[in-house]
Order: structure tokens, then C-alpha cells, then sequence
């Protein structure tokens, strides 16, 4: 009776965007305040009941879906930053997200929350779990036009893992993936095919858990296989590699959008034994159609080994404003999933 007294006692409000076609629900209003030092910390405390009352309502039906995804936005770490952020999905809060870096960015720049430049780029500087990321927003007679973002680094974990009957890459992008060719299973990546990939994405996952390759090197907070990479080729000539993917995450969801973390982590596998990585540029396509651009900013090591710094660019658009409350009387409470 906790949860549903403070959701009715308090409105909750959002701002939603969809990336490539990747739902982002920012939370603007009405979640308690969540306590720790970093925005690393504060994911821990994001699952105190009482806040993790407000995700459940937010991504469960009948107000949300399965594949749900938002954000809370919390304080940064220092005043370096812009903004703090803690993304989270129905079954529970991730490490990074890239289609949601790109939607902040917008976001940032439409509702003032940084002076921008209406015929250039503005830089929003954004911690969240995995580290510190730069957006940089092109506008252009003062629309948002596009969202470059430079990731943390990312690197090659481990490669041709044994799961499921084939073999995996893994690699870091933010949250750690699993990277394997949807033609291992005599599938591609279409939307025909999405209910195999869910179940494949889920055995694969379990069974990489515990895997040594499934450890962050260095914070166990950003361990553990996150998701499920399906990708494909669609023509890649060389240095500039053209593919699509579908990303199984969390417990079962799928990433409508290419993925931006997933995005790049694939980077850093092309990347990973090329001579010259600044070369390496990925036209990366979604499920639903949506495109990605990446390339390589720069190189540096990270873990003891060679990793790349992504950048990656799309947009995002607003698609509401809402305002969201829970009778009392309801016998559903914060909601339900189906999957």
C-alpha cells in the first residue's frame, strides 16, 4: 500500500521521444529523490521501492509495454556535466544507452536546458552508469537536425565463445553484448523472425552467465552479458561496413533502434584488428529501419588492451507529453507484463 500512497499522492510526468523508432520515456516529475555519490551509486539506490515503484508504472502495461524504455535524470557526478542519467527498461535499470544519449541531446537542446546554437553544434556533457558521454547537437535554423554522441571506450572482450551450439563475440560498449551472425541459426533480421531471436537472445544470454567473458574487467557493477547482437551484412566495402542488427536485451526485449551501445560494441570488434581503426566507419541499420552512423574517434587502451572511442549519430523525436497516476482502487497496481 506504500507504493500505490506515494504514486497517488504525487503526479508523474514525462517527456517521450522515440529514437530510429526506440521509445524513450524521460521522467521529468515525481520520483523521489534517489541518494549516492555517482550516477554509478544511484543505480543501486534506484531500486529502493519506492522509486522502482515509479519504473514498474512507467514501463508495465497497461501504461507501458515490454519493450519500454526510459530514464531518470539525476545530478551528475561533478559539475563537468550537464546532466546525470539512470536509464532503465521492465526489468530493471542498464549501464548505457545509446538511442537514449541521443534523445537526451535533443531533449537538452528543445526544452533550454543548455544555451545551444541554433545554426550549429551544442556539446551536452551526460554522466551515466557506465561513465561520462558528450553529445554534440547539430541544429540548423533552430531544429535539432541530428545527435553525434562520443561513447565511453569500448574493446573486444573475448572472442568465438562457445554458446547455444555456436560460437560468440563479446565486446564492451558500455553494457557488454554478445555478438553473433542471425545466419548461425538460419535466421535474418526481419521483423518474420523476431520471435526465434527473442528465445535465442534469452538462451544465449543464460547461457554466458557467469562466463568469464560476462565480467567487467575492473567495476563488477557493469558486468554481465546485457545483450544479444543479430546482425547481418548488407554489402560492406573494406573499411566502411554496412550492417543490420536486432539486439535481444535485458530479459527478452528487443531494440527497435541499431543499438547504440550495441553499436559500439560491434565498432570495436570490426575495429579490433584493423591497422589503422580511425578507418573503420559502420552504416549500422535497425530492425525497424532506422539507421546509425559510427566511426572512430579515436584510440586508446582501456582493461590492458587496445580499445576504440565511438561516435555515433542519429536523432530523436518527441512523440508526447503525459501525465501519468495509479487509482488507489486499482486491483493491477504498477501494472503487468506479458513476456
Amino acid at each position: 500500500m506504500t507504493e500505490v500512497t506515494f504514486l497517488t499522492s504525487h503526479d508523474v510526468r514525462t517527456v517521450d521521444y522515440h529514437t530510429a523508432g526506440e521509445p524513450f520515456r524521460i521522467v521529468v516529475s515525481g520520483v523521489p529523490d534517489i541518494p549516492g555519490a555517482t550516477v554509478l551509486d544511484r543505480r543501486t539506490a534506484a531500486t529502493a521501492p519506492e522509486v522502482d515503484a515509479v519504473r514498474r508504472l512507467l514501463c508495465h502495461e497497461p501504461r507501458g509495454h515490454a519493450d519500454m524504455y526510459g530514464c531518470f535524470l539525476v545530478p551528475p557526478d561533478d559539475p563537468g556535466a550537464h546532466l546525470g542519467v539512470l536509464f532503465w527498461h521492465k526489468d530493471g535499470y542498464s549501464t548505457a544507452c545509446g538511442h537514449g544519449t541521443i534523445a537526451l541531446g535533443v531533449y537538452a537542446v528543445e526544452q533550454g536546458l543548455v544555451a545551444a546554437d541554433p545554426d550549429g553544434e551544442t556539446s551536452i556533457a551526460i554522466d551515466v552508469p557506465s561513465g561520462r558521454v558528450l553529445a554534440r547537437v547539430r541544429s540548423a535554423g533552430g531544429r535539432v537536425e541530428a545527435v553525434t554522441f562520443r561513447n565511453v571506450p569500448s574493446y573486444t572482450v573475448a572472442r568465438d565463445v562457445p554458446a547455444c551450439g555456436t560460437v560468440v563475440d563479446v565486446a564492451y560498449g558500455g553494457a557488454i553484448y554478445a555478438s553473433v551472425p542471425a545466419a548461425a541459426f538460419g535466421l535474418s533480421v526481419t521483423p518474420g523472425d523476431l520471435t526465434e531471436l527473442i528465445a535465442l537472445g534469452r538462451s544465449i544470454k543464460a547461457a554466458l552467465a557467469g562466463h568469464p567473458s560476462a565480467r567487467h574487467p575492473s567495476d563488477d557493477r557493469l558486468s554481465g552479458i546485457y545483450g544479444v547482437i543479430f546482425h547481418e551484412d548488407l554489402g560492406s566495402d573494406g573499411d566502411r561496413y554496412h550492417q543490420r542488427n536486432v539486439t535481444v536485451f535485458a530479459d527478452g526485449e528487443v531494440d527497435r533502434s541499431p543499438c547504440g551501445s550495441g553499436t559500439a560494441a560491434r565498432l570495436a570488434l570490426l575495429a579490433e584488428d584493423h591497422p589503422d581503426p580511425r578507418a573503420v566507419t559502420l552504416r549500422h541499420e535497425g530492425v525497424a529501419g532506422g539507421v546509425f552512423l559510427a566511426g572512430v574517434a579515436d584510440v586508446t587502451e582501456e582493461a590492458g588492451r587496445r580499445a576504440i572511442v565511438p561516435e555515433i549519430e542519429g536523432t530523436a523525436f518527441r512523440t508526447g507529453e503525459h501525465r501519468f497516476t495509479l487509482d488507489p482502487r486499482d486491483p493491477l497496481g504498477t501494472g503487468f507484463t506479458l513476456r
